[in-house]
């Protein structure tokens, strides 16, 4: 962040929860000397400054303020807005003798600039062109009551685009979940230290635009171990093992993709070309034999093997260094049988093993193999979490980060529970988070895709956790290139594939 710019839209790496957030504020205040009124002013200078950014030519505006710092907050920038003079309102929320005595300065502030303020009424309309959301902050947990739930129904119902101060009322900064209803912003700007759920679950719907300004006093966020950390492309990238000039295709690793039942060849077959194009030197598809022939043609680099069992898919498992199944696998017996020789094979030998799709549902029913292993990747999505789990969906998606860590803790290895911020969970360490990828990735075969390019990885050396954080980076910042270039509707899972190879092949430096 330059000293020009009080924000930027480079996010860090660190994710706090809610406590360790008022322990950043304390440290500032405490450690750092810096007073709770001057952190609240950084913090409404840096709002104003991104709003004169954002909308350069707004005149008018309504600045929703609860009774906390998060208000005090809004306080401010409704002085510096009344200061420039755009017509600003506050709708006040909570008891104003209960304010905190910086959030009354800020208040304080706002009158001597000569802003309007009136109490919130279920029926007012909202004047203005842009709407500031400044009633709870991280306080927000569990369903909101009365005037404040009120107060998010009249903001949503309205026309104009929101901006919210450090987390948009109701989404929970530990969890990224929504008890019943949350301000859907068009920008936040979070302050001091990026809150977790803000980038997984309801989180990426609900803030828009993600902005982060530390007030002066990064140096706290140093001092405390994050609750999780934000993946980025290049600080794992750096982990794929560069190629001697005598390289080999043997020393790149050989995946076999296993799966592709009656009519889902196609499953299979963008799995291996995914595995292929991120760098593995061989690789291979056992599948239904009527798959072998379609499979060849869209890929004749690929070796392709028609089983018609378990038993003919055994002797073919000698050859691989690494072990993808699940893609197009389906529910039949041929299915059990081939997952079944799969697990043995690959605890028999110790073969790194990526689990996705039907072969999840078929672990989660125990019929094909029982216990935790450390030498495999599972890719559950929410849905197949809620059947290893034995519970809803729903109780998934109310903390997406207990999900991960329960299915860790219970199958052992390491967990990619995908979904809006994909969670890395290794057990050992924080657990990573991949703010990448977008709602046109929403549709069939990305999951394919991304299993292949995990066994891509894992088969060129990396260590399975190493592969997990590489490769949702790599899968998601793909699907963004694709839209980017394509436009979300519409986007399918084969239109990855190009930009896989240019993310394993950074430019060169010279």
């Amino acid at each position: 962040m330059s000293a020009a710019c009080l924000f930027t839209s480079t996010l860090p790496t660190a994710l706090f929860n809610a406590d360790q957030l008022k322990q950043l504020d304390q440290m500032a205040s405490n450690d750092l000397g810096v007073p709770g009124i001057r952190l609240m002013k950084r913090a409404g200078r840096a709002a104003f400054e991104l709003i004169q950014q954002r909308w350069p030519e707004l005149e008018s505006m309504t600045v929703f303020c609860g009774a906390g710092n998060n208000g005090g907050d809004g306080y401010v920038v409704a002085a510096l807005a009344a200061q420039k003079r755009i017509l600003v309102n506050v709708v006040q929320l909570g008891n104003e003798e209960k304010m905190s005595a910086d959030a009354q300065a800020a208040y304080q502030f706002a009158r001597q600039e000569g802003v309007i303020m009136a109490p919130f009424t279920e029926h007012g309309a909202i004047e203005g062109e842009l709407i500031v959301d400044a009633l709870l902050g991280i306080g927000s947990n569990g369903p909101l009551r009365g005037d404040y739930a009120a107060a998010v129904a009249q903001i949503n119902e309205a026309q104009p685009p929101v901006l919210a101060l450090d987390i948009p009322t109701g989404l929970c900064a530990d969890t990224g979940a929504v008890a019943a209803q949350g301000v859907y912003a068009s920008a936040t700007i979070s302050f001091i230290g990026m809150k977790k759920g803000q980038l997984t679950g309801r989180g990426p719907a609900l803030c828009g635009d993600l902005y982060y300004a530390d007030l002066a006093v990064a140096e706290v966020a140093t001092r405390l171990v994050a609750d999780a950390q934000r993946l980025t492309l290049e600080q794992w990238q750096q982990l794929l093992p560069s190629r001697p000039g005598d390289a080999h295709k043997g020393l790149f690793g050989h995946v076999m993709v296993v799966g592709g039942d009656l009519g889902y060849g196609g499953a299979a077959a963008m799995a291996a070309e995914a595995a292929a194009r991120v760098g593995s030197g061989l690789v291979s598809v056992a599948t239904r034999a009527e798959h072998v022939a379609g499979v060849l043609a869209r890929h004749p680099e690929l070796m392709v093997a028609g089983v018609a069992s378990g038993q003919q898919l055994e002797p073919l498992l000698d050859r691989p260094t690494v072990l993808v199944v699940g893609p197009g696998l389906g529910r039949s017996s041929w299915s059990e049988q081939v997952l079944k020789q799969v697990c043995d094979a690959s605890e028999a030998r110790n073969l790194p093993l990526i689990m996705d799709a039907d072969a999840l549902n078929i672990l989660a029913e125990g019929r094909v193999i029982n216990g935790s292993r450390e030498h495999w990747i599972l890719t559950p999505h929410p849905g197949e979490a809620a059947r290893l789990l034995d519970c809803s969906v729903a109780e998934i998606e109310q903390n997406r980060f207990a999900a991960a860590e329960e299915l860790q803790a219970s199958y052992g290895g390491t967990v990619i529970l995908k979904g809006a911020g994909s969670l890395v969970c290794c057990g050992n360490g924080v657990i990573g988070l991949a703010n990448v990828g977008n709602p046109g990735m929403a549709t069939a075969g990305m999951g394919d895709v991304l299993s292949g390019v995990l066994g891509g990885l894992v088969a060129q050396g990396m260590a399975l956790a190493d592969a997990a954080r590489l490769g949702v980076c790599i899968h998601g910042i793909a699907g963004d290139k694709a839209a980017a270039e394509l436009g979300q509707r519409g986007l399918m899972a084969t239109d990855l594939i190009p930009h896989l190879q240019r993310l394993v092949n950074p430019e060169p430096k010279f």
